[in-house]
């Protein structure tokens, strides 16, 4: 029998009641899921998670196309163990959105026991920084609610954008040594006030802007159905993590629920691993007033220096709204490898895939696969510029208000590299720029580039600049202004 291949479950994604499995597409529209011999359910995605399991127990799963031709192997998951509860209300905690509670949340998590869980109730809880540790849950079925005054968040040493520098601590945070096994789950959510408090962070000037939510130096960090909206600058930030997922995660930084543009909100990417390896982000919506996700990994020379990459990324089924799409870099001196995002819908965001590695960044951001992705943007809010040039980009001149495709600089520890790039079955509409744009430097040309079973049109066609080994099946590429395509020291494999 033909295979359905890697089978797997990401050893942090499973509560005392779930388990998250994974697994490659194969050739057949719809797969069902089996739990200890029985039939569990069907989906068309690769992903499957299993609610209602028992606690402390070890089930065996495994995948059949819905005609039962394909068939993975059987794995084995062992469900975490029943967590005893820490209910904030019993340390002190109020609600209505009034009273701070930040030491009465801080007392919870202080008291929480290994394998405990800190619950939020429904309602309103206001809080400043809350420091999380190892081994625990924090259930929010409530609205956690951040404070407005800096005083409520210390200044401490955090990386952001990609150097380690003073900062506002953010809403939820781990910091002081390695920690392991962090869950924050639930369906309530977490806003991090960021208009008042990037406002306040600003005028006060003492260190760079918070994030709703920075996990750092963790192994095991499941991030499950909450929602994570309005921080004062990126909301999602993992840093020097391993074994991390994000499932059904809800993640706003432009919109209110009413629809209404959050104001003075900049810098506000969606997630960005930084550093981080073996990372799953699955059925996730992200609305974003910059990069729905980006992949980071340090800046400069004390990116390169620190030299931890991100790595073994998997984005999927994910959708996509305003922003600028799935992004690597521009901090990304450590490096960055083995990235797939498959399977994700674009709307109204200005990018698909943006890889942006510029001098003198150096690093090497390689094995990148966008897959089964499609994008329609009818937004005018951004034209083309320095920032963001093509809604396929690969712009190693990134930043800069010109592109000089010609001329070359001498190659240092800050020339970065590009290599192993695919774009496979993908379509993109947009009216904002350039439907593609991909350029190298001329001393280090993007190497290994593939777009195959692409469809793209725009307001301007596709623009190929300083390409060692470029393949290009059946690619169409129509444009409102100017020529279809333009080439540049293009060199074909």
């Amino acid at each position: 029998m033909a295979e359905i291949k890697n089978l797997r479950s990401p050893a942090g994604a499973r509560t005392d009641s779930s388990a998250l499995i994974l697994w490659d597409r194969a050739d057949t529209d719809m797969y069902k899921v089996f739990v200890d011999g029985a039939y569990a359910g069907v989906t068309r995605r690769t992903d499957y998670t299993k609610e209602f399991l028992t606690p402390g127990g070890v089930h065996t799963f495994y995948v059949t196309s819905a005609d039962g031709r394909l068939k993975s192997d059987e794995i084995k998951i062992t469900v975490r163990e029943s967590s005893p509860i820490y209910n904030i209300i019993d340390y002190g905690a109020e609600r209505g959105g009034k009273t701070l509670s930040t030491d009465a949340i801080q007392m919870a998590i202080d008291d929480c026991c290994d394998g405990g869980t800190v619950y939020i109730p429904s309602g309103e809880f206001v809080s400043g920084a809350l420091y999380l540790k190892s081994n625990m849950t924090l259930r929010i079925d409530g609205v956690l609610f951040g404070s407005g005054s800096t005083s409520d968040y210390p200044i401490k040493k955090y990386r952001f954008e990609g150097l380690e520098t003073d900062c506002y601590s953010s809403l939820i945070n781990t910091y002081d040594g390695r920690h392991e096994n962090i869950i924050i789950r639930g369906h309530g959510t977490i806003d991090a006030n960021g208009e008042a408090l990037r406002r306040a962070e600003l005028a006060e000037n003492k260190g760079r802007p918070g994030r709703a939510v920075c996990i750092r130096n963790t192994d095991g960090v499941f991030i499950k159905d909450i929602t994570v909206r309005r921080s004062p600058a990126w909301c999602v930030h993992t840093v020097y993590c391993s074994d991390v997922t994000l499932l059904n995660v809800t993640i706003n930084t432009k919109y209110d629920t009413d629809g209404r543009k959050y104001e003075d909100i900049v810098n506000g990417d969606g997630f960005d691993p930084d550093s981080c390896r073996d990372v799953f982000v699955i059925n996730c919506d992200i609305t974003s007033e910059d990069d729905c996700i980006a992949v980071k990994s340090g800046r400069n020379e004390e990116g390169r220096s620190v030299n931890i990459p991100s790595e073994n990324i998997l984005i999927s089924g994910c959708r996509f709204k305003a922003g600028f799409g799935v992004a690597v870099g521009s901090e990304m001196s450590g490096g960055v490898r083995n990235v797939c995002v498959r399977d994700c819908v674009f709307s109204d965001t200005y990018s698909v895939a943006s890889i942006k590695p510029p001098r003198p960044r150096g690093g090497v951001v390689e094995n990148v696969l966008y897959e089964n992705c499609t994008h329609k943007n009818a937004s005018h809010e951004f034209s083309d510029c320095k920032w963001f040039r093509g809604a396929v980009n690969i712009d190693m001149f990134y930043g800069n208000d010109g592109v000089d495709v010609n001329n070359g600089e001498a190659k240092n520890d800050g020339t970065s590299a590009v290599k192993n790039i695919t774009l496979k079955n993908i379509t993109s509409e947009t009216v904002a720029g350039n439907a593609v744009f991909i350029a190298g430097l001329p001393e280090s040309p993007v190497k290994d580039l593939t777009l195959e079973n692409v469809t793209v049109h725009g307001k301007y066609g596709m623009k190929l600049y300083n390409i060692d080994g470029l393949t290009l099946k059946n690619v169409s590429v129509t444009a409102d202004e100017g020529e279809d395509t333009e080439k540049i020291n293009v060199k074909y494999k």
